[in-house]
């Protein structure tokens, strides 16, 4: 009986969907990530003997292993087919070495998409393992291991255990605290603007302008320059100077690559960088299509800097445009974008394998996330190809005493590329729309209305928000596609940065490890130092570069600071300040503070050890108690559920799992409600006295089954997290390591 071939790939889907793409000549097997690392217990690495690295087979792999090593011993070929990126082919390294493959043997074959035409194709160009990308990952991962191993036992010792450091996450965190600074020493400037309204003269209509300047445009910095503008001006008269007609032209976006793809993520589906990675490596890896398409992955690799897009899938993008939309929305010829300078151009960048498989072709093939999210990957690479939208845009100078007012008003001409895809901003708000201007012509005189000025103070630069700080990251040079993700997930999890709403702001905790890290470990948290290394490990996998020289040149500098600071730091312990609450102790008055215990933020009185009063942290909700008025707060179950109840709940009694908003009922007056869970949730009305009341089976939503309303509050949650037990369970995420 003749051998099968094996082939091993990291996930259990993507070797179900390339199994059925293949013939009974072939074995499909899984690894489920590396199964060969550093050891946890110790660091691992023979400094002495010029960085060689300690790997070990993982512990809890070692089925994996053997079931791994029994195929590969009945296979005649082994294709390591991992994902084809630096971690991808150290993986494959590992494989090798573990299983005892030769090289006539192991074979290593990439799929820069899932497809059967894909795979199929790649399996009859194997190629050998690539040394340089594993050398670059290599270098990768003890670069990390030192600054981990080494740094985090420190902070441990000076400001507080369990604490870590990482050659990306606490350059990213000094982004953070960097903002937050510039924040506090903003001081605002005023600036005024004057907007007037004109009347035309013999004719009806009106229109309004803001003052400009003279000749160039001129800022107004106080009171006195716009009353000087409005005594020159108010008795007029007003001439038309002129009109200026034209169209505007607007380019559609490259496609999506890793970063990018975040960040809109971010901004128009709300979803963190973590979970738009979770759900991009689902669609790549295949999703069973009810439409006779059978398993198939939907995009391709979606760790990626290029902007780089095949001929064949140019093709493709030209022939469906024309098909949907016709030739007028066709950009004319293949549009083509230039990656950055530092870009491995490794891959395409990240678009549909098939552009025939429109998301609403197969909406019910997918969950809610993977539909809405190759939505925005499919529209984003038709938008690439399509023709520029088209503005008729007008500019009307309005002139009295040598002083200028000017309108603006741009309204669409051809959607183009728009009606397909517009991007996100990180602004919520939206810009107010100018009306259409009136015909006017040049020489044509109007008439005064009124001035409004108004008075105006410069802002502070925005907070980071997960999308805008992966932006800077890509922008400095620091982090690769494969990290973006993990170090922001990483910085909010240690503690060192927090979400409110969208906006990142550092912790007490994350500035006093910053201020620490800036003092003595100057290179770590230096954005120029991190980009250079960044850009080593790039020279490492072109092979211009060993990778032990770059961790030679890393390691010297890097142990002589560490000595002095331990030296410096011999008898020091750095206090983390607390953050001090509006919520007053019960038993002495004080204002309590915020406290990090082992389950997690706890309110306690700043007067420990005499007072011990200890509260745990509520969110006050937008809204009021239906009963009695009082305020609204959110908590959590035993099992983790979060829940509403009124702050005197023990003498009140009301609870509910539905989320109070910030809305009123129009009828009643009292607060409306919405139903928990992702997405848009209309707010209804629980008051059965009031027209305006929606039942229960009218809310949407999950439906508990009705039980009676416990006498005491952890009763009351206990009882609605049973109930909450048939909910589908979110499967556990799985966390990387060092980065």
């Amino acid at each position: 009986m003749a051998k099968k071939n094996l082939v091993i790939v990291e996930s259990a889907t993507k070797a179900k969907t390339i199994g059925k793409y293949l013939g009974s000549d072939y074995q499909v097997k899984a690894c489920l990530g590396h199964l060969r690392d550093l050891p946890k217990s110790t660091m691992g690495i023979d400094f002495e003997n010029d960085f060689t690295p300690n790997y070990q087979p993982l512990k809890d792999k070692q089925d994996m292993i053997d079931e791994l090593q029994a195929a590969a011993d009945a296979s005649s070929v082994v294709y390591l087919a991992t994902d084809p990126d630096r971690e991808g082919e150290a993986i494959s390294w590992h494989l090798k070495i573990l299983l005892g493959l030769d090289d006539d043997k192991a074979k290593r074959v990439t799929f820069n998409e899932i497809s059967k035409k894909v795979v199929t194709e790649s399996l009859k160009h194997p190629r050998a393992i690539d040394e340089n990308l594993v050398d670059a990952q290599q270098a990768r991962r003890i670069l990390d291991r030192i600054v981990g191993y080494q740094l985090s036992p420190l902070l441990w010792k000076k400001i507080r255990r369990g604490l870590s450091a990482g050659r990306v996450q606490s350059v990213a965190t000094r982004l953070v605290v960097d903002r937050e600074e510039e924040i506090r020493a903003f001081v605002p400037e005023e600036y005024w603007t004057i907007d007037a309204l004109f009347e035309l003269i013999g004719k009806t209509g009106s229109y309004t302008a803001r003052f400009h300047g003279i000749d160039k445009k001129m800022e107004l910095k106080s009171r006195e320059q716009v009353d000087e503008i409005i005594n020159a001006t108010q008795n007029g008269p007003f001439t038309i100077k002129s009109v200026k007609r034209s169209e505007k032209k607007k380019s559609p976006p490259p496609p999506f690559i890793t970063s990018t793809l975040q960040q809109d993520a971010s901004r128009r589906l709300n979803m963190t960088p973590r979970r738009t990675m979770t759900i991009a490596q689902q669609l790549y890896e295949g999703v069973e299509v009810e439409t006779g398409a059978g398993p198939v992955g939907l995009i391709t690799y979606m760790r990626t800097d290029s902007l780089r897009l095949s001929e064949e899938a140019l093709a493709a993008a030209k022939d469906e445009i024309i098909r949907r939309y016709g030739s007028g929305f066709y950009a004319g010829e293949p549009r083509r974008f230039k990656s950055k300078n530092n870009a491995q151009d490794a891959h395409e960048a990240i678009r549909p394998t098939d552009v025939s498989l429109d998301p609403e072709t197969i909406k019910g093939s997918l969950t809610n996330d993977q539909y809405r999210l190759y939505k925005m990957i499919w529209s984003r690479f038709m938008a690439c190809q399509m023709a520029p939208a088209v503005y008729d845009t007008v500019t009307i100078d309005t002139q009295s005493a040598d002083y200028l007012f000017r309108a603006n008003h741009q309204a669409l001409k051809f959607a183009g590329y728009t009606a397909v895809y517009e991007e996100g901003k990180d602004d919520d708000k939206t810009e107010k729309k100018q009306p259409p201007l009136p015909e006017l012509m040049e020489g044509e005189e109007v008439k005064l209305n009124k001035y409004d000025p108004q008075q105006h103070f410069t802002q502070p630069p925005a907070r980071y928000t997960e999308a805008s700080l992966i932006s800077a990251m890509e922008e400095k040079g620091f982090g690769r596609p494969s990290t973006y993700a993990t170090t922001i997930s990483t910085i909010i999890d240690r503690d060192y940065v927090e979400k409110k709403e969208k906006n990142l702001h550092p912790t007490k905790l994350g500035e006093v490890v910053t201020a620490l890290m800036k003092d003595k470990f100057t290179d770590i948290v230096d954005v120029g130092f991190t980009a250079g290394m960044e850009e080593n490990l790039d020279k490492v996998e072109e092979g211009t570069i060993g990778w032990k020289e770059v961790l030679r040149d890393f390691y010297g500098d890097f142990n002589k600071s560490l000595e002095k600071a331990e030296e410096e730091l011999k008898d020091v312990r750095i206090k983390v300040p607390d953050e001090v609450t509006d919520e007053i102790c019960d038993v002495c008055g004080r204002n309590m503070v915020v406290k990090n215990g082992r389950f997690g933020k706890f309110l306690a009185c700043p007067g420990f050890p005499e007072c011990r009063n200890t509260k745990p942290i509520v969110e006050v909700m937008p809204g009021r108690c239906p009963n009695c008025g009082s305020r609204i707060l959110k908590r959590k179950s035993k099992k983790g559920f979060a829940y509403y109840a009124c702050e005197r709940f023990k003498d009140c009694g009301f609870m509910t799992w539905d989320v109070p908003t910030k809305d009123d009922c129009p009828t009643c007056g009292n607060t409306m409600f919405k139903k928990s869970g992702r997405g848009q949730r209309k707010p209804f009305c629980i008051n059965e006295n009031c027209a305006n009341f929606t039942p229960e089976e009218k809310r949407g939503g999950y439906r508990k089954k009705t039980a009676e309303t416990a006498p005491e509050e952890t009763k009351a949650a206990g009882t609605a997290v049973t109930e909450e037990k048939t909910k589908k369970k979110r499967t556990s995420k799985k966390k990387t390591a060092d980065e």
